[in-house]
């Protein structure tokens, strides 16, 4: 299986690069500056070109806050580029894979967000990945929307990687304890976003197997839980760690609003894929030591 991978640098894309190889498959990236998701023209000729089994849109503008400041460049990425994207898989015959996110919704809701729930995203970026949804179901049936949140990994920003710099600097740190989501590995993502691809190539004509469903870790926590988590397995490996203490989203205000509840339902998934995430404490552990690993690799180099 060869998987064309939208996306050089997220964390995503190169869980993607490595995981393909241990499922019996191919991935080749493909990113700026040769594809710009900003400028849709060329996208379908440099993936014919390209050639592959199915598309994995894994790029998008990702800046929640400065989002806000620029909402003609996040529609431009999350919208019509991941269109333009649907539109070139669906020119080639083939499946595209389309990852969004529990910022379309607004956070309200008092239980899990099921696939069918109503959307109303909160912010600017939210509203842009929703839009890209949208084009993607217009521009193709032969898609699957892959939902998910609070994504970590070793690669890039993300709070696993903030939280353990701050262990470094201070003794003490605040984190947000009133929202509640599924931390997620980008490395379980792109082994459930392989086998989904698999199933969509090996039944082409299944149509249960297309459509929206949502893909986070098992389990929930809020921001301070995760925070503590993090700074427990990391001190249990002999690295950095920090008390937690807990604050409201007021005491922490942002240019965009977060949804209070980024929790996701993914019974669909596990149903119609047959793929459950596992457990977001237990895929914490092998990221933490990576990190922890490589930190202690480059003091030893220094």
């Amino acid at each position: 299986m060869r998987i064309i991978v939208i996306g050089k640098e997220g964390q995503v894309a190169r869980a993607l690069a490595e995981r393909a190889s241990t499922h019996g498959a191919t991935a080749v990236l493909l990113g700026r500056p040769a594809l710009d998701l900003a400028d849709p023209s060329g996208i379908e000729d440099i993936l014919s070109e390209t050639g592959g089994d199915v598309i994995v849109n894994a790029a998008a503008y990702t800046a929640v806050d400065q989002a806000e400041a620029e909402a003609d460049l996040a529609d431009a990425i999350n919208g019509t580029g991941a269109g333009a994207v649907a539109g070139a898989a669906a020119a080639m015959g083939i499946p595209v894979i389309q990852l969004s996110t529990d910022y379309v919704f607004d956070g309200t809701a008092d239980r899990a967000y099921r696939e069918d729930d109503a959307t109303r995203p909160l912010g600017v970026y939210g509203r842009s990945k929703l839009l890209g949804e949208e084009a993607v179901m217009a521009e193709t049936d032969n898609h699957a929307i892959l939902r998910t949140a609070w994504v970590y990994s070793p690669f890039g920003k993300n709070f696993v990687k903030t939280m353990l710099r701050l262990a470094r600097e201070r003794e003490e740190v605040g984190v947000v304890a009133d929202q509640h989501g599924s931390p997620t590995s980008a490395h379980d993502i792109a082994d459930c976003v392989i086998t989904v691809a698999r199933n969509m190539i090996e039944r082409p004509k299944d149509k249960n197997l297309r459509g929206i469903f949502h893909m986070t870790g098992s389990g929930f926590a809020t921001w301070a839980e995760f925070a503590a988590e993090i700074f427990l397995q990391s001190a249990r490996l002999g690295g950095p760690h920090a008390r937690v203490r807990p604050i409201k989203t007021a005491d922490y205000p942002t240019p965009a609003k977060r949804p209070a509840n980024s929790r996701l339902d993914c019974e669909k998934l596990a149903r119609v894929h047959g793929v459950t995430l596992p457990l977001w404490r237990a895929s914490l552990e092998p990221c933490i030591k990576r990190l922890l690993d490589e930190t202690r690799g480059q003091e030893t180099i220094r």
